[in-house]
């Protein structure tokens, strides 16, 4: 049967899907042609703006421009001038939706999944020929393609061979050396800047101390090591809010843990206000990095 099976919208520098057709299509030759769609977003930046590309019974299509193509998977028999012409409408459309910025600033896949109702419907009119009312334009189509063919991309050049799985092709094993968090919430700003005013706190205290123990040695020197102890466990809250790392949580509680033992060690030099403003702000970051979680894969939708 000639028709569209699945559409999708991918920003060419890093291969982020933005959007994409929600299907439920079940048969399996379609979810591994799938498959092929998404290593070949992997590698938008290697090829021209209007290729083509056979999978068994299915081709993929796609055309590029501004930084961001559109592809589709359709059966082996649909016509080829449907296809760009198809492919051209949701280029229209989404040009004309989407800013430049908001495709740059993208961050999670399919964050402009809504998209995906204009692409539906336009699938649907596409897989019902006789609903078409771009006829006219077809013809335009068909000549421009026949001036400048789409380029046929080979299973090779994708670095693919005929007994791949694609499904297979990466996987990946343990966090990546560099981890993207969630945004930060309003309260993330604050308790950033609170523990950096704790530990701003904590500095100048340490310098007095040590400027009291010159002028008096009977000063406890383990007031200075504990004044000194709290400013690093606050900067290095802010650190771990602001960037991921290993046992992350694990890292900040056992933080806030040397927070609450150094102002046990100076409660004579703290009045109850202090020392209550100090651990209340050391257990707020600690909640707030619990609660910035690394961005995760969002699922497929289907798609």
């Amino acid at each position: 049967m000639s028709m569209v099976f699945f559409a999708s919208v991918v920003r060419m520098r890093d291969g982020l899907p933005l959007s994409a057709s929600t299907d439920y299509e079940h048969n399996v030759g379609v979810q591994e042609s799938k498959k092929y769609v998404k290593a070949l977003s992997k590698k938008l930046t290697q090829f021209p703006d209007r290729c083509t590309m056979k999978t068994g019974a299915h081709t993929i299509n796609f055309i590029s421009s501004l930084g961001v193509s559109y592809m589709m998977l359709c059966s082996e028999n649909y016509p080829g001038v449907l296809s760009f012409c198809f492919l051209d409408e949701l280029q229209k459309e989404f040009i004309t939706t989407y800013d430049t910025t908001k495709i740059n600033d993208a961050v999670r896949p399919y964050s402009l999944i809504e998209f995906d109702n204009f692409i539906q419907k336009t699938k649907q009119r596409y897989n019902n020929p006789r609903s078409l009312s771009t006829k006219i334009n077809l013809a335009d189509m068909q000549t421009e393609i026949k001036l400048r063919p789409p380029y046929q991309i080979s299973l090779c050049e994708l670095g693919l061979s005929n007994g791949f799985t694609p499904g297979t092709a990466t996987k990946y094993k343990g966090i990546a050396p560099y981890q993207q968090l969630e945004p930060v919430t309003l309260a993330g700003i604050i308790s950033f800047i609170l523990s950096l005013l704790c530990g701003a706190l904590n500095l100048i205290r340490g310098l007095h101390a040590i400027e009291s123990l010159l002028q008096n040695e009977e000063e406890d020197f383990n007031c200075v090591i504990a004044f000194f102890l709290g400013m690093i466990a606050c900067l290095y809250q802010c650190y771990l809010f602001a960037y991921w790392t290993g046992w992350r949580n694990v890292k900040s509680f056992l933080t806030f843990g040397l927070i609450c033992l150094c102002n046990m060690y100076l409660y004579e030099l703290r009045n109850l206000w202090q020392l209550f403003f100090h651990v209340t702000v050391g257990a707020f970051v600690t909640l707030q990095v619990r609660i910035r979680r690394p961005l995760e894969k969002c699922h497929d939708y289907n798609v």
